[in-house]
């Protein structure tokens, strides 16, 4: 798609595999069987010679609409020619066996003639397959990847590239399957499109029906809810950060990161949306895969892993591919996994404690794991890090980490004091203790009045609005609040919180990225609990508005540029619209359910 921005697209999934797909009709970015398998057959998004399906009227469409069907992950693309309109539902049937794409073009007014093209290209786009006609459908064969494609009207092969044109008048419709399967298997039945759009919708709209927000914001909260689901890989729990891979952070720059993987740092968040929202059975399944893939050695534990709990996530780059917008390099694996980060530590004794604390059982054995983990902290907490933005310009003592290790001996001591477990909980009270004392006098600057990014910086970091969100701090405790006047002043921009003053000494990378969106939220969070009450809800509903046409957030937002940044969709920012509009509603969300079980009476809170 020309000129595409990142918000042109929309998301279909099968909570194994996903798919993106632009308002020109056009699937760009499609990833079979996993999330991060090299089976995508397209390499990167508006890249035609590396693979696409297109769908849509011959010549173009002049104008395009789409929304979803209500409470479902069915995309239908209204595509307006001067022959007449054509309606595209997009859809991947919840997973059985193998996963399918299903395309249905329905006439909606005149007879418009539509063209059809499919561009398989495996590995990233470096792989062409052999294309051949099998029992009634086209197979594509490349190593262990196969695509069975089958099409209710005729189709030709030209230029590497299958082929089909056809006419569609009111209410008629043709259909379209493409299939993933292991190359050395027969591919099986197909499955009949138009049950499987019902059987689809009714399936999205029966697991919407099982949750419990109807708040203000009922339908941007379901949005985000149903895109969560999409992002999970069913088979394991795990929740992957976005379904791309090297979508820029700024256009034509070089940070450009691989996200399909699951960050541990996101699960205390997202248990708190699930379970808040009434989902416990996938928030049981995320705290069950945290588990899974953080067992073993305490110090090595890792800030992401794959959707099956894999370890290694080697970092490539594949030149050549041109990036989106002529973004390069464009990678695949993440090397950060290598890098040691101290707050995925407290995420995760956050996140097991979220789930005691709301009827996730867990067995003894988990207990067992958090005491290693904290033996190995212990000691490890006094150490520098790379920190939660996985910076590449070496290790410091971020405020922000050592935060997260006093989070860690915190819910260690609730553990004890709350359900019984058993530790040496006088020694963690005097860890907790030591930490937040060295925090204060380290990590606050007396003449800026505010807490800094790490100790013996003097600016601020967005991640600070995390202080009073996981209860290490009261909101209007006055650090606090000169904490928050300093983002406002160094890191607000229209309206919208950038990460922090890139640094090439600090980030080891050159300058250049958007304002960080789940960032805006924390700060909103700030607002509401600090009583600011309508500044909040501002700041909420100009975040809304940043949302495409199918309500889907980036990681980012470019104030220059008026457009998002970063993979897409990103589960962080969905995540953050989730827990903030329960923290605005009025009722007990995470903000205000995190500062009442957390509060400690004592002075450590003087």
């Amino acid at each position: 798609m020309k000129n595409a921005r990142i918000e042109d697209y929309a998301l279909i999934g099968d909570t194994h595999s996903a798919a993106l797909i632009g308002r020109d009709g056009s699937i760009d970015w499609l990833c079979l069987p996993r999330f991060d398998s090299g089976a995508c057959f397209a390499a990167l998004l508006g890249s035609k010679s590396n693979g696409r399906w297109l769908i849509a009227p011959q010549g173009g469409a002049r104008h395009c609409s789409r929304r979803y069907r209500h409470d479902t992950l069915v995309l239908e693309t209204e595509l307006e020619s001067d022959a007449g309109v054509i309606r595209v539902i997009d859809f991947m049937p919840p997973r059985q066996a193998e996963p399918d794409v299903i395309r249905i073009v329905e006439g909606v007014s005149g007879h418009v003639p539509v063209e059809m093209e499919l561009i398989v290209r495996f590995d990233y786009g470096s792989i062409v397959p052999w294309v051949r006609k099998i029992d009634g459908h086209l197979g594509a064969i490349a190593g262990p990847d196969a695509l069975a494609f089958w099409s209710d009207v005729p189709t030709y092969g030209k230029d590497l590239t299958t082929r089909s044109e056809f006419t569609v008048g009111p209410g008629e419709q043709v259909s379209f399957v493409l299939m993933w399967h292991p190359s050395n298997e027969t591919a099986p039945q197909p499955l009949k499109p138009l049950d499987a759009l019902e059987d689809t919708t009714k399936w999205w709209r029966d697991w919407v029906g099982t949750g419990s927000y109807d708040g203000r914001w009922r339908d941007e909260v379901v949005r985000s809810l149903i895109t969560l689901k999409a992002l999970t890989y069913a088979p394991t729990g795990g929740l992957v950060a976005a379904p791309t891979t090297s979508l820029p952070e700024k256009i034509g720059g070089v940070r450009n990161w691989d996200y399909r993987y699951c960050w541990l740092r996101d699960a205390t968040y997202a248990l708190y949306a699930l379970t808040i929202g009434g989902y416990t059975d996938e928030a049981a399944a995320w705290r069950n895969w945290l588990l899974r893939a953080a067992a073993g050695d305490p110090a090595s534990l890792q800030t992401m892993y794959g959707v099956a709990g894999e370890r290694r996530l080697t970092e490539l780059e594949l030149d050549w591919l041109p990036g989106f917008r002529h973004s390069k390099p464009v990678r695949i694996g993440n090397a950060a996994v290598r890098q040691f980060q101290l707050d995925v530590y407290g995420e995760l004794m956050d996140a097991l404690h979220v789930g005691r604390r709301h009827g996730i059982r867990s067995d003894e054995d988990a207990w067992d794991f958090e005491l290693e983990l904290l033996t190995f902290l212990e000691k490890a907490w006094t150490e520098p890090d790379e920190g939660i933005w996985e910076v590449r310009g070496g290790r410091r003592h971020f405020v922000h980490s050592k935060v997260m290790t006093w989070v860690a001996f915190d819910r260690a001591v609730k553990a004890v004091e709350r359900f019984g477990l058993h530790g040496p909980v006088d020694e963690w009270r005097k860890i907790r203790a030591t930490i937040h004392d060295q925090i204060h006098r380290e990590g606050f600057s007396t003449r800026g009045n505010t807490f800094v990014q790490y100790y013996g910086s003097d600016e601020p970091d967005a991640s600070l609005l995390m202080l009073p969100l996981v209860g290490f701090i009261d909101a209007n405790d006055p650090r606090m609040l000169g904490t928050v006047a300093a983002i406002e002043r160094e890191l607000l921009q229209d309206g919208f919180v950038r990460r922090y003053r890139p640094h090439q000494a600090v980030d080891g990378l050159p300058e250049g990225e958007g304002s960080f969106i789940a960032c805006t939220f924390w700060l909103a969070d700030n607002y509401w609990l600090q009583g600011r009450e309508e500044e909040a809800v501002r700041v909420f509903e100009a975040l809304l508005a940043l949302c495409n046409d199918v309500g889907l957030l980036a990681e980012e937002y470019s104030v220059e540029l008026k457009c998002q940044l970063g993979n897409f969709p990103q589960a962080f920012s969905h995540v953050m619209l989730i827990n903030t509009a329960r923290n605005l509603s009025g009722g007990r969300g995470p903000a205000i359910d995190r500062r009442s079980n957390n509060h400690n009476h004592n002075d450590e809170h003087a």
